[in-house]
């Protein structure tokens, strides 16, 4: 459970926080020491007199609180929880984080710890999916903050979607999980995943028909077995996994740098579906249209990822994985690709159109080895993810 574990509880404005006095009841019911910090905006919601009392700990709640200075500085108080919780997390408190503004107790709380941050977000549906708040989610899982939802439903305003503060119970499970060690604790893994965009000029571009679910999930398993995972994405549309430090990148060549700068890493899956080619020479003005004439394009071979690591002299991962989505003789060709690669397993899966995988929810693999090849039967993408993580688990192990 959660015995003795200090948990730092930031309450933000919204109507989900009334939400936080049972979260705070179920802290305390398993065994952790809740203290609370409220926004000036969190008290139009619930007062300090209840949040105080469920948490039998004073609340803080001014940055220039003299007295609360003396005793316990807000650097301090960031740093002697063993977790940061922002729940609810409004899209104004998360674009803070993002910014690393701090014109208030809560949001300087957060930008003074080195503590591990666990956000439970909560806001309007509309907000939500805003590009400006996906910029600041992505800015802030790129920092290695934590995610638990958020939930779709009704909102209180009446609208339907994702926006719903996650509830109590499902937030506690999270930070359980911040606290759990697994199988693969003290491991580094490197995963990457999604397309790859090669630009013919600066409005056009190749890549290839990957959703990059399939690599969030594999990601998402092996933090759950308590991984450092670094997570080396292309232009997905899938969602990051949480939990992860995310490295963003559009080419292969700019991914190809971003795996060379994360190593050394215990393991290394390569999920992406990177584009075997480039142009050559691609235009830094849009290519016109004219009539009867079609532009000739020169191609480059992109740098080969998998095979650059596998074959490393030193520093080698103890284990690769590389995939190799085929649409005829798929084991014969992932096979061939294993030993021309030089990587431990290849993760083969048949992408031809009729079997609705490439950008689908489900799976259908085989895990080619040095044991041989072995199909698994078709799942979801996230039951693949959680027995290729266990696999790794084993074999690094061993």
């Amino acid at each position: 459970m959660l015995d003795n574990k200090r948990i730092l509880l930031i309450i933000s404005g919204g109507i989900a926080a009334y939400k936080s006095l049972d979260l705070i009841r179920q802290l305390r019911k398993a065994g952790a020491w809740v203290t609370p910090v409220m926004t000036g905006s969190a008290r139009e919601f619930v007062t300090p007199l209840s949040v105080s009392a469920l948490a039998e700990e004073k609340v803080y709640q001014d940055l220039f609180d003299l007295t609360d200075e003396a005793e316990m500085g807000h650097i301090e108080l960031s740093r002697s929880a063993d977790l940061i919780v922002v729940a609810p997390a409004t899209a104004n408190l998360m674009a803070k984080m993002a910014q690393g503004l701090a014109d208030d107790l809560a949001s300087t709380l957060l930008l003074a710890t080195d503590t591990q941050v666990l956000v439970a977000p909560a806001m309007n549906v509309r907000m939500w999916d805003h590009p400006a708040t996906q910029r600041n989610i992505a800015t802030l899982r790129a920092d290695g903050v934590s995610f638990v939802g958020p939930n779709e439903g009704e909102m209180a305003c009446g609208e339907f979607g994702p926006g719903r503060m996650s509830e109590p119970h499902e937030i506690v499970s999270a930070i359980q999980a911040e606290f759990e060690e697994g199988p693969l604790t003290g491991r580094r893994i490197l995963v990457t995943s999604g397309p790859t965009h090669e630009p013919i000029d600066p409005v056009r571009y190749i890549a290839n028909r990957s959703s990059g679910a399939q690599g969030t999930a594999i990601a998402r398993a092996l933090t759950a077995l308590g991984a450092e995972v670094v997570f080396v994405t292309g232009p997905a549309d899938a969602a990051r996994p949480d939990r992860a430090r995310i490295v963003e990148v559009e080419t292969a060549q700019e991914m190809l740098e971003a795996v060379e700068g994360v190593m050394p890493v215990d393991a290394a899956v390569f999920a992406a579906a990177v584009a075997d080619w480039r142009v050559d020479g691609a235009s830094d003005s849009k290519i016109k249209k004219q009539a009867g004439a079609l532009p000739t394009l020169g191609f480059k071979e992109n740098p080969d990822i998998l095979a650059t690591v596998s074959q490393l002299k030193q520093g080698r991962p103890d284990l690769v994985v590389g995939f190799a989505a085929e649409t005829d003789d798929v084991i014969a060709h992932a096979t061939a690709k294993r030993d021309r690669k030089g990587c431990d397993w290849i993760v083969a899966n048949d992408v031809s159109p009729e079997t609705g995988i490439m950008g689908g929810s489900e799976n259908a693999v085989t895990l080619i080895s040095d044991e041989g090849a072995e199909s698994w039967p078709r799942m979801g993408k996230d039951a693949v993810a959680e027995e290729l993580a266990a696999r790794i688990a084993k074999a690094l192990a061993e």
